[in-house]
């Protein structure tokens, strides 16, 4: 659920219905209502695809260890103290005790490349605060987030640790559609759909990390096109009118980025595999945002056959009157009414944690309700643990990010949360072929 900081990662909208019937003019007559993908390509070529092949990680010990993080502070193995300032060292041995079999990695293309004159800066200087909490280490962005990435791989050794996944969002300002549909007030071009010759550029951009990977000797095996696709936050507008019935033609735009990546990685070679969907829990409609099922089914064919995986983002709510939720079974319901594509996908929750009793809010403080989130935590991964299809399960982050503080560790690193020792628990016991922790004995 990451948004940027400063404040370009709010987006949202200001409706125009005429600019909504010439974005919807561009979407049609193609067949799959998709925009061109490329000056070279015509949008009546069919799209290269990545080999639905299975997940690379054995699942019979239920689902694998995935973790969002991206402070290459942390991400050093432990090995090597003179990478890191001191202050990030304790922690950088609780995360790697995880043994997380996935790493996500967030692509912020917007941040990445503000001048379309410049390639996407793969290197540029990050503070290493959490937002503006320390404690910081300055580090050389992407590139050196994959160099230690490397570093823990090359530790792990067989045992297959930190596979990178990559999540891209965030659209370029010079990249960006005009403004469109019903979008609300203050939206921003950071979500808007791309302009069709700026396709390329987002091609180019998975070249260049495809060119990094292969420099600093690590895999990048997969990857998913968008972030949260279905929120208005991560494209916007969702539908041209303000109505909740009326079509979502976000599903069109992240139709577009599903062949774009798709046709990139099929062309590069080697083994990769796409992640679809990243879609937010959302179970209702609205004339800003865009239901699990209503996505699904929105989709074209051929982009719901991509990839082996789709994933959804699930948090812990432990509101006293909070509705019970199960975004798993949501998805599964939508992808099962898609056909024999839908139905052998494979399920990764690639955002899951517990904060507050509505996740994403600031924390009530105490350690009462850092316990509750933490059973409702619990319960979750045994549920998901018994379902077949469920792969891999992230939390969302190791580092806790102020704007939606749902980590394991506090910002400042001053503090484990008990979420914490419920994911070790769970990494351990998996690796006896066991299952998760039982609530009660998980969160103490």
């Amino acid at each position: 659920m990451r948004l940027p900081a400063p404040a370009p990662r709010a987006p949202r909208r200001v409706a125009s219905l005429l600019a909504a019937a010439l974005l919807l003019a561009a979407f049609c007559g193609c067949g799959s209502a998709h925009r061109r993908k490329s000056h070279t390509t015509a949008v009546s070529t069919p799209p290269a695809t990545v080999p639905a092949s299975p997940p690379l990680v054995s699942e019979a010990d239920g689902p694998a260890l995935g973790l969002t993080e991206d402070d290459a502070d942390l991400l050093w193995n432990p090995s090597q103290p003179s990478r890191t300032p001191a202050a990030f060292q304790a922690a950088r041995q609780q995360l790697t005790a995880l043994h997380p079999t996935y790493l996500r990695l967030l692509v912020d293309w917007a941040a990445l490349q503000p001048d379309a004159r410049r390639a996407p800066a793969l290197a540029a200087a990050n503070s290493g605060c959490a937002r503006l909490v320390g404690p910081c280490g300055s580090y050389a962005g992407i590139a050196e987030q994959l160099a230690a990435i490397g570093s823990q791989q090359r530790a792990a050794g067989a045992a297959g640790d930190f596979r990178v996944v990559l999540d891209v969002f965030g659209v370029p300002a010079w990249a960006a559609q005009a403004p469109s549909g019903c979008e609300a007030g203050g939206a921003a071009s950071f979500a808007r759909p791309l302009r069709p010759a700026a396709i390329a550029a987002y091609r180019a951009l998975i070249r260049s990390l495809l060119e990094l990977g292969a420099r600093d000797g690590v895999a990048l095996e997969w990857w998913s096109p968008w972030n949260e696709p279905n929120d208005p936050r991560f494209i916007s507008p969702q539908r041209a009118s303000c109505s909740s019935s009326a079509p979502p033609v976000s599903a069109a735009v992240y139709a577009q980025l599903a062949r774009a990546m798709a046709s990139e990685l099929s062309a590069a070679g080697g083994t990769h595999h796409l992640v679809l969907g990243e879609l937010n829990d959302l179970e209702l409609d609205s004339p800003h945002s865009t239901s699990v099922s209503r996505f699904v089914a929105a989709l074209p064919t051929d982009v719901v056959c991509l990839g082996p995986v789709w994933s959804i983002h699930a948090y812990a709510r432990h509101a006293p009157a909070a509705a019970p939720t199960d975004a798993v079974k949501a998805l599964e319901s939508a992808l099962d009414a898609r056909g024999a594509c839908g139905r052998r996908a494979r399920i990764w929750v690639t955002e899951a944690g517990a904060g507050a009793p509505h996740p994403g809010r600031p924390r009530t403080a105490g350690p009462a309700d850092e316990r509750a989130g933490c059973e409702m935590l619990a319960a979750q991964l045994r549920e998901w643990h018994a379902d077949p299809r469920v792969g891999a399960v992230f939390q969302y982050t190791f580092r806790e990010d102020p704007a939606f503080p749902v980590g394991i560790a506090s910002a400042d690193l001053s503090h484990l949360y008990p979420a914490y020792g419920l994911w070790l628990s769970w990494s351990r016991l998996r690796a006896q072929g066991r299952p998760p922790p039982a609530p009660a004995a998980a969160c103490p």
